[in-house]
């Protein structure tokens, strides 16, 4: 029987201080710590990254692109302050959000949003359901996000949006809009570093997920297997798909860049097989879940009690992953989107304990 966890069994103690709040002055500049296994790891520099990938290998990217998805605007009827913040475009003119406000819009009001320009557009409340809005727009929603939207920066981010967010928070092979928050362990590359992991003999290829604003729900319950994940939209495609079979056939070792990518790989790949297609995914994956596809993984530090945390535990063993935490936190690495990142080793042991 697999060991039983529970959401305390994922909390540590975290420093604010070590809650990155800017980027590292060069994306290739952070940190990465080499996980091995529960008592074996290296300190090193991100750039570090090219000697621990083999030729042959196989760099699995997302390349979702992150939309300007927060927007402040006003109750139409009452004047009060809301702030809306997208999950998802539906089409041209409506969408799936959430909405914070001193007391949440009732489903039938108008909210406003207008810019300094004169640009001056609206959004009817249709329906709700928990904590999520479908909102439709009096104006493409794509020309509102562009005008009036911001940088959906994490909420332990402090500082508001600026024009260096909007750079930074961003990987260099973005392509696809659609994500509301970034697949933040690719933020570490830079064009030249993914020239250098190709010239080493690595393949490089894409899928996409596009991240959503669910990303930073907690789990509420003590019991982790009451949490459901929400739901986010991924795209494989065959040639990424040939890629893995290739790299497996060779003997080398599938790297996905990100919980994102190893979130839809595995997605993919839950009945043993990687298929490509579309499709959308609320995989949970919790100690004890049977990986098919990925073989090492690139991440960031993750928060106490995440789902996220949990992931990581699953892949690369839980005794491993918070020993590699508390070494983390001795050692002053930098945590969340901007910070530090992580190279893990999947752990083999199906229990993943």
């Amino acid at each position: 029987m697999p060991p039983t966890f529970t959401l305390s069994d994922f909390d540590f103690p975290l420093p604010e201080a070590l809650i990155a709040q800017q980027p590292a002055p060069k994306r290739t500049q952070s940190r990465l710590l080499h996980v091995k296994d529960k008592t074996q790891r290296d300190d090193l520099r991100f750039e570090d990254i090219v000697e621990r990938l083999s030729p042959g290998d196989l760099l699995v990217l997302n390349d979702t692109r992150v939309i300007k998805a927060r927007l402040r605007g006003t109750k139409a009827d009452t004047g009060g302050k809301v702030e809306v913040l997208v999950e998802r475009p539906l089409g041209q003119d409506s969408a799936i959000a959430q909405i914070r406000a001193s007391h949440p819009p009732a489903v039938g009001s108008r909210l406003v949003f207008e810019h300094h320009n004169g640009f001056r557009t609206g959004a009817k409340v249709v329906d709700r359901d928990g904590r999520f809005f479908l909102l439709a727009f009096s104006a493409n929603i794509w020309l509102v996000l562009d005008l009036l939207g911001e940088v959906p920066l994490p909420p332990y981010i402090k500082h508001a949006a600026d024009g260096g967010d909007a750079e930074r928070y961003q990987t260099v092979y973005a392509q696809k809009p659609g994500a509301v928050a970034a697949p933040t362990a690719g933020l570490h590359f830079d064009t030249e570093l993914l020239a250098r992991v190709q010239a080493k003999g690595v393949l490089v290829r894409t899928l996409t997920l596009h991240v959503g604003a669910g990303t930073f729900l907690p789990v509420q319950d003590n019991d982790i297997s009451k949490h459901r994940m929400h739901h986010e939209w991924y795209c494989i495609e065959q040639p990424l798909v040939d890629a893995v079979n290739a790299t497996r056939a060779a003997g080398r070792r599938v790297v996905a860049v990100g919980t994102t990518s190893m979130r839809a790989l595995e997605s993919a790949s839950l009945t043993g097989t990687l298929r490509a297609g579309e499709a959308e995914t609320d995989l949970f994956i919790t100690p004890g879940f049977n990986f098919h596809t990925v073989d090492r993984l690139i991440t960031n530090f993750h928060l106490p009690k995440s789902t996220l945390l949990m992931l990581v535990s699953a892949f690369a063993g839980y005794d491993t992953v918070m020993a590699a935490y508390r070494h983390a936190v001795e050692h002053g690495y930098r945590f969340f989107s901007y910070g530090d990142a992580m190279l893990l080793e999947r752990n083999h042991d199906a229990l993943a304990c």
